[in-house]
């Protein structure tokens, strides 16, 4: 029986530049520890092979000191690991390849597959049939060729792509397309798929493992890997999916009015992870006392985060009477408070809803200390 470990999209080297430069590197460093874990996780596995089915690197421009990086992460795993170019590290005649080759940073027991040539691990009884893209695009399948390829008797076929399946992820001018039928028609015993950043199935002789660490604001089950396991040529694989992410990403939108609204946001926003990545929307209005409470919300919030975006664009200011005399604001203080209000209503210009908050907060921290 062959044990692997089938992972894809690890984008070494993506920028995060949306976030702030402290938590842009974190989500950047999180991508080598991803490495780590996964080698981890193949010797707790007890794993034969590890393959990785493109874009294992970002861009062809990744710095040599990352490239380093990235193959020092798999020395915890001493097993094969077979890497195969995708279309954002594609084995171009000069690309992150024949850079990490001509560093001398490769170790012996990693397989970089950057030609279409049938890779035998005789000691496993495995053979492996990549298609690396030599290209960012191309509209051909280059996984035709493993129809044609022998093998011995006696090995399993496993094949390795990066690109889209047919009839199920394509669309208009959709490239680097795969016949979801290659499986069969290649008799493999598994087809190993990168490219789509969630883990999916497309039959049971064929998965997207997705990427190991998220990267983005979809609900399509990423920050995973496969484990397969190959009883013999011909067998059916047996699957599991093994999660692997340290930060979990989410998107949220909350419409706010009152109080109870915000008790929504802040449960919502209770029940997310520590350490993860969150975007959030907030439309709607609320009042003084509103504002401030959701500030102390989102303070709390965005402490428990790893990475955090918030828009207010359309949240609007609606100080109430009852504020008004909270306040305890007259004469020109009452008459900029309004004044303050009268410009955010006409102008939704942000710098008078900001102007209002702290004039409030000021008001408000000078009556406490009149109160004590």
């Amino acid at each position: 029986m062959i044990r692997l470990l089938h992972t894809a999209d690890w984008q070494i080297g993506r920028n995060y530049a949306r976030f702030a430069l402290e938590d842009a590197a974190a989500l950047a460093d999180a991508r080598f520890l991803a490495i780590e874990t996964i080698a981890q996780l193949a010797v707790q596995e007890q794993a034969d092979v590890i393959v990785v089915a493109g874009d294992v690197f970002d861009s062809q421009t990744l710095s040599d000191r990352s490239l380093r990086r990235a193959f020092n992460a798999m020395a915890g795993f001493t097993g094969p690991w077979v890497l195969l170019p995708g279309n954002h590290d594609a084995a171009l005649s000069e690309s992150v390849w024949t850079r990490a080759r001509r560093l001398g940073c490769v170790p012996e027991q990693v397989h970089i597959v950057d030609k279409p040539d049938p890779l035998e691990l005789a000691s496993l009884r495995l053979t492996i049939l990549p298609a690396p893209l030599t290209q960012r695009q191309t509209y051909h399948d280059l996984t035709a060729w493993f129809d044609q390829a022998s093998s011995p008797a006696d090995h399993v076929r496993v094949g390795l792509a990066h690109g889209s399946i047919s009839g199920l992820l394509e669309h208009i001018d959709s490239h680097n397309q795969i016949d979801q039928d290659r499986a069969t028609h290649a008799r493999l015993d598994y087809l190993a798929l990168g490219d789509w950043h969630g883990t999916l199935k497309v039959n049971d002789r064929c998965y997207y493992s997705g990427t190991p660490e998220p990267d983005r604001f979809r609900n399509n089950d990423s920050g995973q890997v496969v484990l397969v396991e190959l009883d013999g040529p011909g067998a059916l694989p047996v699957l599991r999916i093994v999660p692997t992410a340290r930060h979990a990403w989410f998107s949220l939108a909350h419409e706010l009015s009152d109080d109870m609204d915000l008790d929504v946001l802040e449960q919502a926003l209770a029940n997310v992870p520590e350490q993860s990545v969150v975007e959030l929307v907030l439309d709607g209005q609320l009042s003084l006392s509103g504002f401030e409470r959701l500030n102390t919300v989102l303070g709390q919030a965005e402490a428990r985060c790893r990475a955090w975006s918030c828009q207010q664009d359309n949240l609007r200011l609606a100080p109430t009477e009852a504020d008004l005399q909270a306040l305890q604001a007259d004469g020109y203080l009452r008459a900029a408070v309004e004044q303050l209000q009268k410009l955010r209503t006409d102008t939704q210009d942000p710098a008078a809803q900001d102007a209002l908050l702290i004039l409030a907060s000021l008001l408000r921290d000078k009556g406490d200390r009149h109160a004590h």
